[in-house]
């Protein structure tokens, strides 16, 4: 999985430990999920794509191989 999550913190001015506040998950999940070393819940992924006014699908990219 591949995710834009990096790019859409720094696009609206959060640091992680803004966006872990606002998605109810700690600093090191949201550091995790950046660098692509876990894959998030299905709850959490909505919860990041609601503070961005995006779809999970936007956000967290996966490879055919991995569906």
């Amino acid at each position: 999985m591949r995710t834009r999550l990096k790019e859409l913190r720094a696009r609206n001015g959060l640091n992680q430990t803004e966006l872990a506040k606002r998605a109810k998950v700690s600093r090191q999940t949201i550091s995790l999920i950046e660098r692509e070393e876990f894959v998030p819940s299905l709850l959490i992924a909505k919860r990041i794509a609601n503070i961005f006014n995006e779809t999970i699908e936007n956000i967290f990219i996966f490879d055919e191989e991995e569906l």
